[in-house]
């Protein structure tokens, strides 16, 4: 009988052991040799052997591939396989890479970010450094976990757009505006759209890191509005932008077409009860588009309250006036006055009036034509009932604006 021919058994462990011993001492050459200096191996040899690498590396341990992965943090060009590969692995792979290595560029770390999970964008928004690209691509996820890592990064980057990305995603969670208003990036343009959610401690951080005075720009504009006015007011953004800068905050001209002879006569008859009406008419008077009164008038904090008093010049009582004139509560069971009004009182008492004045304005420019759809979405959400208690039109008008800025 002739004798069998002997085929080793490939699922036997002892026949599997000289082959991965091979592999493994592979492995580690190839990756000796991607490791070199540049004195010694060129930019195609090093990618020749990356190649090598990224086939034994697709059907390596997870081990191996950790230890790839670590020893090679210290290259200053990785291959782009490579770094594909290692990056798109495992977390306990990517992590090293991801943490220390500095030659990860930017189409590397968008690449990750886009192929991988939330752990993985939480390291990259960790890093160093990080670009304003690879930000506006993380917060774009709109995942709060790696945009709180962002946040607290003091050295990444954020773009305008990444602010307005983030302050809009803050009415849904509030736990990012004190990171947020720490961020040298956020300009009073965010701040006074983020103030309308934001609690009554951020309300006052942003009162006194961005309630500006504009004496600058009155000092340096002060003769365009001679030439303004010879002109008639034609030109309708240099009207609003001096409109902006003017020291006057009530409207002169609204009295001439208000029943009411001026601002405080408003207000008087706004304490037996503040109507549809009525609030139109203060808003008018006090040079503010009826949107921004009505959402002025219906912050139920008051801080609101508050600045449009101060700007207007409005005595502190016209403050108590218009609260009474709202319904709301004055004094508390124990007959001490009310937490919401003390801080109203207080907002009042601490700011100066031409930074009152900047910051109604912002409200006005902001609530009507200055605002990006995020941002003028984020404002509407969850307020259009508000809108509708003063005025259905308005509410339409806002509604159209916002398509109108989508274009």
């Amino acid at each position: 009988m002739s004798e069998v021919s002997q085929i080793p058994d490939l699922d036997a462990p002892r026949a599997l052991e000289p082959a991965t011993r091979s592999r493994a001492s592979l492995l580690k050459r190839l990756t000796d040799v991607a490791c070199l200096p540049t004195s010694r191996i060129n930019a195609f040899e090093r990618a020749m052997t990356a190649d090598l690498l990224v086939e034994l590396l697709r059907e390596a341990s997870l081990a191996e591939r950790e230890k790839a992965a670590r020893r090679l943090i210290l290259l200053n060009e990785m291959p782009g396989p490579l770094v594909r590969l290692l990056l798109r692995d495992e977390l306990s792979v990517a992590r090293p890479l991801l943490t220390d290595a500095a030659s990860l560029t930017d189409a590397d770390l968008i690449a990750c970010l886009y192929h991988t999970g939330m752990e993985h964008r939480r390291l990259i928004a960790q890093r160093r450094g990080v670009s304003e690209v690879v930000t506006d691509a993380l917060i774009d996820m709109d995942e709060d976990v790696v945009t709180e890592a962002l946040l607290r990064n003091d050295l990444a980057r954020l773009s305008h757009h990444g602010v307005e990305h983030v302050v809009a995603a803050t009415r849904d969670a509030p736990h990012l505006i004190p990171l947020l208003l720490r961020r040298a990036e956020l300009r009073p343009s965010h701040a006074y759209v983020l103030f309308w959610w934001a609690d009554a401690e951020a309300r006052r951080g942003i009162l006194q890191r961005f309630a500006v005075s504009r004496e600058i720009l009155q000092d340096a504009v002060g003769d365009a509005f001679a030439v303004a006015d010879r002109e008639d007011w034609q030109d309708p953004l240099a009207r609003k932008a001096l409109e902006f800068i003017d020291r006057q905050q009530r409207n002169r001209a609204a009295v001439a077409k208000s029943p009411y002879e001026s601002l405080e006569a408003a207000v008087a008859a706004a304490q037996a009860g503040l109507t549809r009406e009525i609030a139109e008419e203060i808003s008018y008077l006090s040079g503010l588009k009826p949107m921004t009164g009505a959402k002025i008038f219906n912050d139920p904090s008051g801080e609101p309250l508050a600045v449009l008093c101060k700007a207007t010049g409005l005595p502190r009582s016209a403050m108590r006036a218009l609260w009474r004139g709202l319904g709301r509560q004055e004094v508390d069971r124990g007959g001490a006055l009310d937490h919401a009004l003390e801080r109203a009182l207080m907002v009042y008492d601490a700011i100066a009036v031409d930074r009152a004045q900047t910051v109604l304005r912002y409200w006005n420019w902001s609530l009507t034509s200055g605002l990006t759809p995020a941002l003028l979405k984020a404002i509407r959400e969850g307020d259009e009932t508000a809108v509708d208690e003063y005025s259905a039109p308005q509410r339409a008008a806002m509604l159209a604006l916002s398509r109108d800025f989508g274009r």
